[in-house]
Parts: structure tokens; sequence; C-alpha cells
């Protein structure tokens, strides 16, 4: 797939070409080819690997960056930086979405933890209402201050501007996905309960702020170069989790490739429907995660209900040869 996308676009490269030493097309392939193809990638494995840290700690599958404010709050930052930084680099907004990020998530995680009833739908729906608040706050302050022009480029995801030197803080996601496969088996027994990481002497509170805050970074360097991309944290993890378990230590290399092959599938199909032109990636992925997530959502559903019917059945079985046995 990799190959496949280097070799897609409006302008075509040859590897004939490429290997007789054509200059033109060797600065195309390192100017744009190479550092989108990359980022693809970096989008991919980070944005899959945010969402499965997040539905761990979150004890909730229907958790991601999409539904917990992690992006709206990115985007909010980015705004903060262009009113009040307006020549700042792409560094210095990239420092303000990730601590707009990272509080973002830490303000959603503290709402959901003061629920008594987190119910399977409520939780992410508490995210969809709070990312929704965040939203208006941005748009109101980019209608005020005339900067929805400046804005557009990161309320939708595409790669089509991504060329060197613009997109190198992509690369954060590499170390930051190092780190959460180092602490796995921390997530594993946090997403387990405040009690039971005690007892196993876990530091609850200091694990779950740095997982929370390594997958809002993940989501802030992405938005930052590439834009809001929804679903791929909250279909990628699930999907993978039907096959693999939900053991992160098992599933976080099988999640991260499925992430960057559904991202390059996405993008080959942005970029192919109606060449020369190129649709955004976050249409293509907002349509096949929509059905998705539907898909998802009435299976979790009506699972839970059958494990909630046959525990019932179970129960009154029990009841019931206790009280003959008697």
């Amino acid at each position: 797939m990799s190959v496949c996308s280097l070799f897609i676009g409006v302008l075509d490269i040859r590897l004939s070409e490429l290997i007789s030493g054509d200059i033109r097309q060797w600065e195309i392939f390192f100017i744009s080819r190479l550092p989108r193809l990359l980022a693809i990638l970096c989008t991919g494995i980070g944005m899959s690997v945010a969402g499965l840290i997040m539905q761990q700690l979150c004890m909730n599958k229907f958790v991601s960056p999409t539904t917990g404010a992690t992006i709206s709050s990115a985007q909010f930052g980015i705004l903060i930086a262009l009113l009040f930084m307006p020549s700042s680099t792409l560094w210095g907004r990239a420092i303000f979405a990730f601590i707009a990020a990272i509080l973002g998530t830490w303000i959603f995680v503290w709402f959901i933890q003061r629920i008594q009833f987190k119910d399977v739908v409520m939780v992410p729906l508490v995210g969809i209402m709070f990312g929704n608040v965040i939203n208006g706050i941005t748009n109101y302050l980019a209608y005020k201050y005339e900067m929805t022009q400046a804005l557009s480029s990161w309320l939708v995801g595409h790669f089509s501007m991504v060329l060197r030197g613009r997109y190198e803080i992509v690369y954060l996601v590499v170390p930051l996905v190092i780190l959460a496969f180092i602490f796995a088996n921390h997530f594993n027994i946090v997403g387990m309960g405040k009690d039971f990481s005690k007892n196993l002497g876990v530091p609850y509170n200091f694990v779950l702020f740095m997982g929370l805050s390594i997958a809002a970074m993940i989501t802030a360097s992405v938005v930052v170069v590439v834009g809001s991309i929804s679903y791929i944290g909250l279909i990628v993890p699930n999907l993978v989790a039907m096959f693999k378990g939900d053991k992160i230590r098992g599933t976080i290399v099988d999640t991260a490739l499925f992430g960057a092959i559904f991202v390059l599938v996405c993008d080959i199909i942005g970029r192919v429907v109606i060449a020369p032109y190129e649709l955004p990636i976050e249409l293509i992925i907002g349509i096949l995660g929509s059905i998705v997530f539907i898909g998802l959502l009435l299976y979790r559903l009506k699972n839970g209900r059958k494990a909630i019917r046959f525990g019932k059945k179970d129960t009154n079985t029990t009841l019931l040869k206790g009280g003959a046995g008697k």
C-alpha cells in the first residue's frame, strides 16, 4: 500500500525515470510524495493507538479522541495561538495545541468519573456534547476575530498540504507510541479500576494522567499537521479487539498496523475517485467511520443485552436448584 501511495498523484512519477536520475521526479518524490506517505503512516498509527489508550483507561469502547473532546480541544489551542501569536511558527501552535488537548481530555475524564451510571453510550455522549461546546466557543471566536479562513486548514483533515519542512511535528507520534507500548501493562491494570490498581501497587492517578497525556499529545501533533481526522481512534481498536482481545500489549502492534493500512486505503480512494482532483480524507473516513460506528454500536448493544439476559437466566436457575435442594 505504501508503494502504491508513492506513485499516485496529479503528477506522474515513473520508476524508470527515478532510476535514470530525473531531478524533477526526485524533487517531487522527496518534497511531496515521501513526506505525505510518512504523515499518513504516523497519522494512522498515532490516532489508532491514542484511541486504544483512551478506551482502556476510560473502560469504555466508544471513547476516542473524537468522542473524548481531544480533537476539539487541540483545534481550540491552535485558534488561541493564531489570535495571540499570529506570527508563531508551526511548533509554537503545536505547543498551544498540546496544552489545550491535554487539559480538554483531563476535564472530560473528570466529568465521566463523576457520572454515577456509566452506561456504554452515556460516556461518549458526554464527550460529544463537551466537544460541541468547545467547537461552539472556537467558532464564535473565529467569527468574531475574522479567523475562520486561517482556522479552516485545521477543521478538515487532508494530506494535500503536507510538504517537506512543515510536517515533521508528526514524527512525535513515534516516541509517544513507543512510550505507550512500554507502559501498556500499567494501562491494563488502571483500566480495571482504582481499587484494583492500588492493590497491585500501581499509582492510579499518575498512570491515568500519563496515558491521557500521551493520547492527547499524539492527537494534537496530528491535528497541527493534518487537521481533524475522526473515527480512526474509535473504529480501529474496536475492530482489532474483536479478533485479538482487549489486552493493550497484545493488540497495540496490530492496532497500529491496521490503523496505518486503513488511512492509506482512505487516502488512495480520496486521490483516485475524482482524479485529478482530491477529496479530503476526513470525508472518506467520515463516511466509512460512520457506517462502522453504527455497526459497532448495534453489535455492542446486542451482545450486552444477551449477556444480561443469560446472566439472569443462570441466576434464576441456580436459585431454583438451591430451593429444590432445600
